[in-house]
Parts: structure tokens; sequence; C-alpha cells
């Protein structure tokens, strides 16, 4: 009787426990959202005013926590439709289940967790466990959708020095660079659709805002090295009506040295990498077995 009653109050301890934790956990996703909201109010807000010359500059406590909330945290549909549109999804249309979907694996693991550990593991491992969950559950799509954003930059700079080829090859049969970008946007989808829908987009915005502009939103979307350099070019082409052809070949001949010299640079740098596995799994050890035997002599007095 006594090991049933001390066994119901563990129970119930351990229920008071995770009730707990639900509750805390609830009433910080709470906070978060509402913190969230008050912030894009805030930048509504300051848009408006922006534009009537009435937005004060000075830094306030929403606009440092604003500065300083992580992602993970943000709500906003157009943020989070950008993380995917620059990880290579372009279909968003369920981008904002994102973050529900996120904080509802959490909350459904971490119950998981409590019905299958309540019994046989102590509270603490629970907790720890529910902890690890947490973060995975929060950092883990974010870092995914990361990584792909690096890998499609990555990709497209690989593929730009091809597009400029064929580009210059447009421009120099005697098209314009707004029928070039077209042309090349229908042709590529069987070759790289990620590429193909990269010019589609800026062609689209070319016939839009003009194709400065455009140029500058494709820089946005993919920044780096390789898509200033042709941005900058094509622009200066627009202003100072110099000739696109040798411009575009010399620009894709420099792209192709550049990275060139990053492979040589990555490849000089293995040797280094490589002696670090070297010495901890070949060297120690052959030492070690050199060692031993004499160790072993000196410790059992045999000489």
């Amino acid at each position: 009787m006594v090991i049933d009653e001390r066994s119901s109050f563990i129970m119930s301890s351990q229920t008071i426990l995770f009730i707990e934790l639900v509750s805390v956990f609830i009433g910080i996703s709470l906070f978060l959202w509402l913190l969230v909201q008050v912030l894009l109010q805030r930048k509504l807000l300051g848009k408006y005013l922006a534009k009537h010359k009435e937005f004060n500059k000075d830094d306030n406590v929403f606009d440092k926590v604003e500065r300083f909330l992580p992602s993970v945290a943000s709500n906003d549909a157009d943020s989070i439709e950008r993380k995917f549109y620059s990880a290579g999804l372009y279909e968003s249309k369920y981008a904002h289940l994102y973050m529900p979907v996120k904080y509802l694996s959490a909350a459904v693991g971490s119950g998981i967790i409590y019905l299958l550990l309540g019994k046989d593991s102590s509270m603490t491992t629970q907790v720890a466990l529910m902890c690890i969950w947490l973060v995975v559950c929060i950092s883990i799509p974010d870092a995914i959708l990361s990584s792909r954003k690096k890998a499609l930059e990555e990709k497209l700079s690989g593929q730009l020095p091809y597009l400029l080829d064929l580009l210059a090859m447009c421009v120099h049969t005697g098209m314009t660079i707004e029928s070039s970008l077209s042309y090349l946007a229908k042709e590529m989808q069987g070759f790289d659709k990620d590429l193909a829908h990269m010019i589609a987009r800026t062609n689209d915005r070319a016939n839009i805002v003009g194709l400065e502009p455009a140029l500058d939103e494709l820089y946005v979307r993919v920044p780096t090295n390789e898509m200033r350099s042709f941005v900058m070019t094509l622009k200066q082409s627009l202003h100072y009506g110099s000739s696109i052809y040798e411009i575009l070949n010399t620009l894709a001949a420099d792209i192709r040295s550049v990275r060139l010299l990053s492979l040589e640079e990555k490849v000089g740098k293995l040797a280094a990498k490589m002696s670090v596995p070297l010495i901890l799994f070949i060297m120690i050890p052959v030492v070690i077995l050199i060692a031993a035997p004499g160790v072993m002599r000196m410790m059992t007095g045999v000489y």
C-alpha cells in the first residue's frame, strides 16, 4: 500500500510538472506572438509616418527588441515566403503554416516524450529530452532553409558564366538585353529550372519597373560577388552605352578564373586538413603500439 501511494504520488507530481511545463511553453509562445504582432504594427505605422516625414528615428525599447529578435520567433508571412523563395521553394502557398506546424510539432513531441518515458525515467531526463526536442523543432527547419539558400546561391553563381556566354551570343545576333532574357528564360527551362526562374523573374520585373531596378532586386535575391559583377556590368552598359558583347565575354572569363582560383585554394588547404585525421588516427596509435610493450614491462617489473 505504501509503495502504491508513493508511486501514485510520484505520478501525480510528474503530471503536475508536465502541465506546468506545457503552460510555460504556451505562455512563452503567446508572449512571442503578441510581441511580433506589436512589432509588425509598429513597422507598418513607421512606413506610413515615413511617407509623411513624421517618423522619429530615435530608438526605443521596441526598436531594440525588433533588431535583436531572432528569426525563429518571427511569424511574418512575407519574411517566411522570402525564406522559402530564397531556398528554391517558389510555390510557397503554405508558407503561413510554417510557424504553427513548427511549434505544434514541438508540443506534440514533448507530449509523446512524456507518455513514453513517464514511468521509466526521471523527470530531469524528461525535461532534458523535451528541451532538446524543442531546440530541434525550432532551429533545424531554419537551418535547412539556410543551407538550401546557400546551396542555391552557389549553384546560380556557378552557372552564371554559361548564362553570360548565351546572353552575349544573343546580343551579338542583334537582340536587346530584354529580349535576350525573355528568350533564355524560355529555352533554359529544360536545363536548369532555378536559373530559368531567376531569368524569368528578372525579365518580368524589368517589364514592370525597368531593367535597372530589376537588376538591383536580382542582386538582393542572390547576393554573391559574381552576381554583383554581372549587375554592375549591365548597369554600366545601360548608363554609358558601351558594347555589351565583349564585356559579357570578358566577365564570363573572369568569373571562371576566380572560381578556378578559389578551387585551387580549397585544394591547397586540403593537405593541412588531412593532417588532423593523420595525427589522430595513425600517428597516435602507432606511438601507443611502440611504447605499450615497454610500459607494460615496466609496470610488471620485467626488464
